[in-house]
């Protein structure tokens, strides 16, 4: 998708800059894609929601960091339990996803709610959660774990996968969404590998970038009105 580029009072493109979840990466760029107007782009790392006082503090210094280099920010992020009202603090023009978190964003707020009441335990395999697989949530238990503590448990015969087991036993169904960005083969076989790993049913669906590019229309629209 590419957006021609607006003229401002200025007579000037817009400068518009992203600063957005790694979970958005992968349809973010192919949205943007020869978009002039994109003049900055930084991905965030994921499981900064964990944290919610430091995914606030740190999104709130990445935007107003660029104040003065962009007309408006494009905000790739849900409300994430704890982002609500954050563009307030913002001292940059922003536009953030009218959704829960990136599951909502690739689903739309109805489409998640019918999701979650068709299997409460459902794991939701975005392209992003596909690529990071078992491995990711694995290497991250282990990060977390002193060293002294892993290595008492893995002679107890207790390691990472036991408890990643733990961290899964909830779930029933993984479904993989399909969020139009290309090579779907690939990503579906790796959300399947994910459901075969941790004995979960696997099922599909199509996703949409609606409210990706709404809200990126919006943040453009937000900086010529700013301008």
């Amino acid at each position: 998708m590419h957006l021609a580029p607006h003229s401002t009072g200025r007579g000037l493109a817009l400068r518009i800059g992203i600063v957005a979840c790694e979970t958005f990466r992968r349809e973010l760029d192919m949205i943007t894609r020869d978009d002039d107007e994109i003049v900055h782009k930084e991905y965030l790392e994921f499981g900064l929601h964990e944290y919610p006082e430091d995914l606030k503090r740190t999104v709130v210094q990445k935007v107003n960091a660029l104040k003065g280099k962009v007309d408006a920010v494009f905000l790739g992020y849900g409300y994430c339990q704890s982002l609500k009202g954050i563009t307030e603090k913002m001292t940059v023009p922003t536009i953030m996803i009218e959704a829960d978190d990136c599951v909502g964003a690739f689903l739309t707020p109805i489409g998640y709610e019918r999701e979650r009441k068709k299997c409460a335990g459902t794991w939701y395999a975005t392209p992003a959660f596909c690529e990071m697989g078992r491995a990711w949530f694995q290497k991250r238990l282990e990060s977390q774990m002193p060293a002294e503590q892993r290595k008492e448990l893995e002679e107890a015969g207790i390691d990472a996968s036991w408890f990643l087991s733990r961290l899964f036993e909830g779930y029933s169904r993984a479904l993989f969404i399909d969020t139009g960005i290309g090579n779907r083969d690939y990503f579906e076989a790796l959300s399947r590998q994910f459901a075969s790993e941790l004995n979960l049913r696997h099922e599909c669906c199509e996703g949409t970038l609606s409210l990706v590019k709404e809200a990126l229309q919006a943040t453009k629209e937000l900086a010529e009105r700013a301008n």
